[in-house]
């Protein structure tokens, strides 16, 4: 099984501004309340230190992410592996009249009992804390 959710919304600000945030893989994954910990390992590279509300998973998850699709200042398209699930992520934007459309895509497919399902019924709220984060670092 997979877990895939899409959520798009409007952030009146420039591409330009909303892409300083989104292409900084450390603010894409501070906002996700499971992520306890993030280290940056090389330009397109980090690690976060995921730990889920699983019964039976009783230690952090090293996810191993790199940015492998840039196209500045519109597309950033990564993945996430380790022993416990991959995650593959999109963020595109999109300039409108009133500022910048955001249309963010991930995809999880779980290698442990309990990890598909988890973000089966937590992704969304994962990604509406990431538009909460943009807002209020642009918005204020």
């Amino acid at each position: 099984m997979t877990a895939r959710v899409e959520r798009v919304f409007e952030i009146s600000a420039a591409p330009e501004e909303v892409w300083a945030v989104i292409a900084d893989p450390e603010k894409r994954a501070r906002p996700i309340s499971v992520v306890d910990d993030f280290e940056t390992t090389g330009e397109r590279t980090a690690v976060w230190h995921v730990s889920l509300p699983i019964p039976g998973l009783n230690r952090t998850i090293r996810v191993e992410t790199e940015d492998v699709e840039i196209d500045a200042p519109s597309y950033v398209r990564f993945v996430g592996r380790s022993k416990a699930m991959n995650v593959r992520g999109e963020h595109i934007l999109d300039a409108t009249d009133g500022g910048t459309q955001i249309t963010n895509r991930f995809t999880v497919d779980g290698r442990l009992p309990g990890v598909e399902r988890y973000f089966k019924r937590k992704l969304d709220d994962e990604l509406a804390n990431l538009e909460a984060a943009i807002r209020e670092e642009l918005v204020g």
